[in-house]
């Protein structure tokens, strides 16, 4: 999620329908508890211009007759070689039924004969905006992959509010067993078949990508998939909540209001704030978290940092058996390195990813 900058990003650059049944088109006023942003109903003197019901400027408008339009993460850039990084990209369907797609990376100048970790990577944007083909997931996931020397896979998912959680952690779930279905070598995308080390298989993801991430290893904790080694899980500036204020979430409870009221808006069926799937800290099956390796990384200026330490604090001093390993950045604001991938911070991020990734190599 993004609370400033990247607070939620969909794939199409237009609008798009979705069922008026969301309890944000189920009333007519101007104002509402359940809105993160500005609400505003217009009346427009030209019946052929749609009425405006939310305006969520610049993430996205709701209208009355029943379509969203996004204003921002809309963007779709090519995939292909990446001069800058030396890193190779193309697309595949992870699922027909669904029409999903995801954008697979790899160095360019690889051994044929050298196997690599995997990453499967969700982007941020709140669960509903952004996409991982528009131009700052494909610049991100091209530095990620140059550093990390990894085959990445950045998956694409459904947004809410036309697809309300918890269909993105079931859309996940199902990329991830399209990766696995590459275990044996005879999947449909020859270069997992062919260079994947399904032996160093990590998750990570952003923001609301970083939740995705964590919901995707506590499935794997309890259902595993065959063939797959789920060694590590990085979570960067994970969008987690919870009904009461923790830390110097309590100094700002203005901000508060408006992420409260972003959970109900992405999955209004949801039994509220502490629900285990926005707040794992009431997760009572928390200690089963798959993989054998957590980093967390955080940013002091990021008003989801408390929740971040949190979850770090809950896993290493719990039950859980693996290792745990946190990581803040003192100026960092929420996704920044999204915003300034060359800055020093977000440079020093992707080599702490890297070192996380590659530490048996070491």
């Amino acid at each position: 999620m993004c609370i400033s900058l990247s607070l939620c990003p969909s794939l199409s650059s237009g609008s798009q329908p979705f069922a008026s049944s969301h309890p944000l088109l189920s009333s007519r006023s101007t104002t509402s508890k359940n809105s993160p942003f500005l609400i505003r109903s217009r009346l427009s003197m030209d019946s052929t211009i749609p009425e405006v019901a939310y305006d969520y400027s610049p993430f996205l408008r709701i209208y009355k007759d029943g379509h969203v339009e996004r204003l921002s993460g809309t963007d779709i850039v090519p995939s292909g070689l990446d001069p800058k990084t030396n890193v190779l990209s193309k697309d595949a369907v992870y699922s027909p039924e669904l029409n999903l797609s995801s954008r697979l990376y790899r160095p360019h100048n690889t051994n044929p004969d050298k196997k690599l970790p995997v990453l499967v990577y969700y982007h941020g944007g709140g669960f509903c905006i952004e996409n991982p083909f528009n131009f700052r997931y494909h610049g991100h996931l091209n530095n990620l992959v140059a550093v990390s020397n990894v085959i990445a896979i950045s998956v694409d998912y459904r947004l809410a509010p036309e697809h309300p959680l918890p269909i993105a952690y079931d859309d996940s779930w199902t990329a991830l067993k399209w990766v696995a279905s590459h275990v044996n070598g005879d999947g449909p995308e020859e270069w997992l078949n062919s260079q994947a080390d399904f032996g160093r298989v990590f998750l990570a993801g952003d923001s609301a990508g970083a939740n995705l991430a964590h919901q995707a290893a506590m499935r794997y904790g309890q259902e595993k998939l065959s063939g797959i080694d789920l060694t590590g899980v990085i979570l960067v500036h994970p969008y987690f909540w919870g009904k009461e204020p923790i830390g110097t979430e309590g100094e700002n409870l203005e901000s508060k209001s408006r992420i409260d009221a972003i959970w109900n808006f992405v999955c209004p069926t949801s039994s509220g704030l502490d629900d285990p799937l926005i707040n794992p800290l009431v997760d009572p099956r928390l200690d089963s978290l798959g993989g054998d390796r957590l980093l967390v990384i955080i940013g002091g200026k990021d008003f989801l940092r408390e929740r971040g330490w949190h979850y770090y604090e809950r896993l290493s001093k719990g039950g859980w058996e693996g290792a745990a390993e946190i990581v803040e950045g003192n100026d960092d604001e929420h996704v920044f390195h999204l915003n300034d991938p060359t800055c020093e911070n977000a440079v020093a991020l992707l080599k702490r990813i890297a070192s996380f990734i590659n530490k048996d190599e070491a």
